[in-house]
């Protein structure tokens, strides 16, 4: 048996005690709350689609190597179109950053960090490793 695997990227984006999130405009979830992400174009690394990825949906402009990977989640069933594998970056935006919807992105929000629950896809679960590794000594 043979699966097409799909590689994607998503964000979570920092600002203060508060993460960044969209509403999703598309199925599947749509009109759920999920991090800013999407599928890595030929050509691109993963921290690259990350940066495009948040730029494209919500307005940040965030340099590629300012993210920092939390880790790669690749369950099969994470994603009811298929399998879908994911590089999830955290990255840390200024308090005074302004966020505005766009491309596939119904509506942006910022959410208190901890409050960040019920999400699309496993995006609680990525959340929740982010939130544990801000909290962690480097």
């Amino acid at each position: 048996m043979t699966e097409t695997i799909r590689y994607t990227a998503d964000v979570v984006c920092i600002r203060g005690d508060d993460v960044l999130l969209i509403e999703r405009g598309w199925p599947p979830h749509k009109g759920q709350l999920a991090l800013p992400g999407g599928h890595v174009d030929p050509g691109e690394t993963s921290r690259a689609a990350a940066a495009r990825e948040l730029l494209e949906e919500t307005g940040i402009d965030v340099d590629p190597h300012d993210l920092s990977l939390i880790g790669v989640y690749d369950a099969p069933g994470r994603d009811p179109r298929g399998r879908y594998v994911t590089a999830a970056y955290l990255v840390a935006v200024p308090n005074d950053i302004t966020a505005r919807a766009g491309d596939d992105a119904a509506a942006v929000r910022w959410v208190p960090l901890d409050k960040a629950r019920g999400l699309a896809f496993d995006h609680t679960d990525i959340v929740t490793t982010a939130r544990y590794r801000l909290r962690a000594p480097f």
